[in-house]
């Protein structure tokens, strides 16, 4: 089973993304509901959640809640077809990124091998909640529509979970680790 490592924003940063994101799926009738809105850190292949959750809670401790920098529409084409927001890879979004990806494998846990290649995003729609498959010239007008916004958001990272599942939101959160406040 696969696990994911996901940054979720506090409740004011949500309201624009979400504003942009009923916005293209209301035009485009393609995406009803969404996860979360988050970005993945790291995606973990199976596991010993015990000890996995140990190694978070250590790499976690020192953080506390943190700004990341969102700016301009990203877009994946096929096979994924998803309209995304780009997050700069800097500060403590990149730095986190890297040492959880680092710390995992010294421990033997499964991760991603080339990190530096992941571009950090926030995914407007997800392939997981689909009401029907967006056509090209759909997925073309989305993308344009959210380009021409020239979204730019510093937001607020106020958590870290881990989710075993993209699909089941039931059963998708594992463990949620709470950031400090400032």
């Amino acid at each position: 089973m696969k696990y994911y490592l996901v940054a979720l924003f506090d409740n004011d940063s949500l309201k624009d993304m979400a504003k942009l994101q009923r916005s293209a799926g209301r035009k485009y009738k393609s995406y009803k509901n969404q996860a979360a809105y988050h970005i993945t850190l790291e995606v973990i292949g199976d596991t010993d959640l015990e000890k996995l959750d140990k190694i978070i809670n250590k790499i976690l401790k020192p953080y506390k809640r943190f700004k990341v920098e969102i700016n301009k529409a990203l877009c994946f084409d096929d096979p994924y077809r998803s309209l995304n927001l780009q997050v700069e890879n800097k500060g403590y979004i990149g730095r986190l990124a890297r040492i959880i990806n680092d710390t995992l494998k010294l421990h033997g846990i499964n991760v991603r091998t080339h990190i530096q290649d992941w571009n950090l995003h926030v995914s407007l729609n997800s392939s997981s909640f689909p009401l029907k498959k967006i056509s090209k010239n759909e997925y073309d007008a989305a993308y344009n529509k959210a380009k021409k916004i020239n979204f730019y958001r510093l937001a607020t990272i106020d958590r870290i979970e881990l989710w075993k599942s993209l699909t089941n939101r039931r059963d998708m959160v594992v463990k949620s680790y709470p950031l400090r406040e400032y």
